[in-house]
Parts: structure tokens; sequence; C-alpha cells
């Protein structure tokens, strides 16, 4: 009788799991995922530069259709695995850069410390995968005569800047470094200025003795660009926006490869969007499509949108979240997230509140690849994906990634939802946006990762597919699905 008791105990603790497992799968809800692995030689393109479609501009918006690029030309011949490995290198970087500017800010003006990246009107966005710094770029005009040149975008930065000869120390870039004497609209900010003064450092002109007001942008992994202050004319297919303020980068040291320097579109008061607020309110989108994918006549390309027109008002939105001590980023509220079709239960908004001191909180951001999120919570909603994901076969991890899957073989596959839940509405991602092919063999790899820090990151890898529009004025950011 003692023998048959353990026996009975065990069938009975395997039932109630198979009864479990069997009450999961049929009540969760699932995605269908595409298994579309990594090509096994280059992808890339040249861009057609000067190739145009159409354009169209008025006093509040202007839309400029280019051709499409996922790459410039100096990493055309790298394949996909090689060009992933260099992004997931470039991203640790950029999420250090921006966790080290989140715990030091001190104050609301930070252009000393602006993080690196990477970024009405729109034009294609290009992939920056071959830069080396960025992720995003956009092809504009700099002066009079228009000097061609191609800019990082960065969500994560206020001030525009660009390399100017002469050069102290300038890096690589992809185009001639541009000369300010040869245009006709170059003017330097005078020293003591209304303009100057919104630059933190602008007393260092004075003790200088400089009539022109200088500038400075440090960033989190070393390098800086430093220089005159001046204001300028950008032009963006045939639009011209004039008096620009920028840095006229002298001396740029660091990382910085391939761009002539960066489009800051933070919410700080000297980002391209607060400046133009008058002509296009403060307002602008992006859509980014799928990097990895073979570039294509008919598929649409990444884009950028100024104007009335970047914030389409069927979009789900949420209110920003301002931080005390830092103006720059764009905090957003994120309540919890589903798996499966149900809320994590060791997911919770607690985890990404944002302090009156400045620490904590979620930010958007368009140059960081892989979301991050608090450590906690991060464990949590891998081990609930997981949960529902027991018919896939495990696959070493990779890089950052510790989760991974083996679908090769498979045409398609069923996965677990994924949904965000902001202030304001929710967020359904497609599969793609969560699982991510690594290699050309069939290996998928959940695309989060966990941070030691307080700060969480919502980057581009999820946000692809998506119209996402920022309304500064409004005070709200937007997600539209399928809108590219």
């Amino acid at each position: 009788m003692g023998q048959n008791v353990p026996n009975t105990i065990i069938f009975s603790v395997s039932v109630l799991f198979l009864s479990f497992s069997s009450a999961f799968s049929s009540s969760s809800q699932y995605n269908t995922l595409v298994v579309n692995t990594l090509s096994t030689s280059p992808i890339f393109s040249s861009p057609e530069l000067e190739s145009l479609t159409t354009v169209s501009d008025s006093t509040t918006s202007l839309t400029v259709h280019l051709s499409h690029v996922d790459a410039l030309s100096s990493f055309s011949e790298a394949s996909p695995s090689e060009l992933l490995n260099l992004r997931l290198r470039r991203d640790s970087l950029r999420v250090k850069s921006l966790t080290t500017l989140a715990a030091v800010s001190t104050g609301k003006n930070v252009t000393k410390r602006t993080p690196r990246s990477p970024g009405g009107f729109s034009g294609d966005v290009i992939s920056g995968l071959s830069q080396g710094s960025g992720e995003y770029f956009m092809r504009l005009g700099v002066g009079t005569p228009a000097t061609n040149v191609y800019m990082v975008l960065d969500t994560g930065s206020d001030v525009v800047w660009l390399q100017c000869s002469p050069c102290k120390v300038c890096y690589n870039q992809s185009d001639p470094v541009f000369n300010p004497a040869k245009s006709k609209t170059f003017a330097t900010v005078p020293c003591g200025s209304p303009l100057c003064r919104k630059l933190e450092e602008s007393s260092e002109c004075v003790s200088r003795g400089s009539k022109t007001c200088l500038y400075q942008v440090s960033y989190g992994d070393g390098s800086f660009t430093m220089g005159d202050f001046s204001t300028e004319t950008l032009s963006f297919h045939g639009a011209r926006v004039d008096h620009v303020a920028l840095g006229c980068g002298h001396d740029n040291e660091g990382l910085f490869v391939g761009a002539a320097g960066l489009l800051g579109l933070g919410r700080g008061g000297l980002s391209f969007p607060s400046q133009t607020k008058n002509r296009y309110n403060a307002k602008f989108s992006y859509c980014l499509v799928d990097r990895t994918s073979p570039g294509s006549v008919s598929k649409p390309p990444s884009t950028i949108v100024f104007g009335n027109d970047a914030v389409p008002e069927t979009s789900v939105f949420t209110t920003l979240l301002t931080n005390p001590k830092l103006d720059t980023f764009y905090y957003l509220q994120l309540l919890g997230i589903s798996v499966g079709g149900s809320r994590v239960r060791g997911v919770s908004e607690s985890q990404f509140k944002l302090g009156v001191t400045g620490d904590g909180g979620v930010i958007i951001d368009s140059g960081t690849s892989v979301t991050r999120l608090t450590q906690p919570a991060y464990v949590a909603f891998r081990d609930a994906f997981l949960l529902g994901a027991t018919r896939l076969k495990r696959a070493p991890s990779y890089s950052l990634f510790d989760t991974c899957f083996d679908l090769s073989g498979m045409t398609t596959v069923k996965v677990p939802t994924v949904v965000f839940h902001f202030s304001g509405g929710d967020v359904s991602l497609p599969a793609s946006n969560y699982l991510v092919p690594v290699n050309s063999q069939g290996r998928f790899c959940f695309a989060f990762a966990g941070t030691v820090g307080s700060l969480s990151i919502i980057g581009n890898i999820q946000q692809q597919g998506f119209r996402v529009s920022y309304d500064l004025v409004g005070s709200r950011v937007g997600f539209m699905s399928g809108a590219c």
C-alpha cells in the first residue's frame, strides 16, 4: 500500500502539468512569424543620391520622396550577419551613452553631454548600418549653394552639428567636408548673444576672448565635437529652412564615421523640431522599414516627415512625461506588458516609473536598436514568452540575446503575441519585431535585453513598421501600424 502512494502522487502531478500546459495553449493568443532567415550575401545597393520622384511644399508641411537605401556604399559588400554583429556592438555603446547621460544629468540643459549616435517635410531615412556611428541617416543640403551630406537622425540629441573646414581634427566622412567660406548664408553667432546663451558652455567664449560663440558636445563614449556656433540654411531636396542654429565643428574626435554630422531631434530648445516650431509646429514622425529585408523597388522606404502631416490623428497616443533634470529625452509611461493575451505578473508600472530626481523611466529612442528593460521586468517578460513558446526548439544565445530558437526548416511558426500597454493605449507588436533572425541557418532570437540600470529604452527594432509621431507642443507620442 505504501509503495503505491508515491506513484499516485507522481501521476497526479503529471496530469496537472499537462492540463495546465493544454489550458495555456488553448487560451493564449498567437502571431504568425514568417521565417525569413538572414541572407548569406550582401543585400544592399548604393543609394541613388539625386533621385527625386515627388516634392510638395506648403507653409506647414513638406513631403519629399526619394530612393530608399539601407546602407551606404562603404559597407555594401558586408554580409547581413556581419552587419548585425556591428549593429549590436554599436548598440551596447549607445545604451551606455544614454544611461550615462541620464545618470549624471544635473540640469535641463545638457548640450555638453548630449548622447552620441546616431535623427512639414519628409525624406527617405537611410539605415546607418554601414556608418559606424548612428543608425538612421538622411540626405540634405547645407549652405548656399548647397553641399549635400548625410546627417544622423537622433531623438536622443538636441544640438545640430556637422564637420567644417578648416579641420583641426576631422574624421572620415562619405562626402566632402563642408566649407563655410563658400556659403553665402553662413553666419557665426556672436559671443554673449541670446542664441549663444542657450548653450551651457557659452561662457567659455568669453574666457577664451573669442568674439564668436563656441560650442562643444561630448558623448558618453568619449567622442566629442567642438567649434563655432553658427546659423546656416538647410535644404531638403528643394525645401529651404533658413537660419538653423548649428555647430560648425573644426575638432571632431572619437567614434564618428561616415556621416557629416547630426540632426538633433530631441525635446530641447536647440533641436531641429524646436527651432522650426513656427513653420512645422514642432511635429515630426518617422517610419522605419525592416532593415534585414533585401532592397526592393516595391518596398516603401523608411521616411521622416516634419509638419502637420507628420502626426496621423488615428494613431494610438501616449502622453509624454517630463524629466525635471533632462529635457532631451522622450519619456513614456509604460504600464505593463502582455504575452499571449495575458498581462505579465512580474512586470508592473512601478518598474518603469520616472522618479522626481530624474532617475528611471522609459524613453523611446531612434538610435537604440534593441529594447532594454530593467532586469526584473525583462526576466519576467522573457519567462512568460518562453512559457508560451514551449513548442519551439531552443538554440544557443547570441551576442546580447539570451533567448533564441532554432526555426530551421520552417516557413511559418506560431509565437505568443506581445503587447505594450502605455497610458492612453496599447501597441501590439508584429512577430517580426520581437523575434529576429541572427544567421542564415534559421536561428531567431527574442529581440529584448535586460539592463542593470533603472532606465528602460524602446528601441527601433520594436518600432519597425509603425509611423512613430512626435508632437512636442501637444506633448504626446503616437504609434500607427502599417502607415509607412
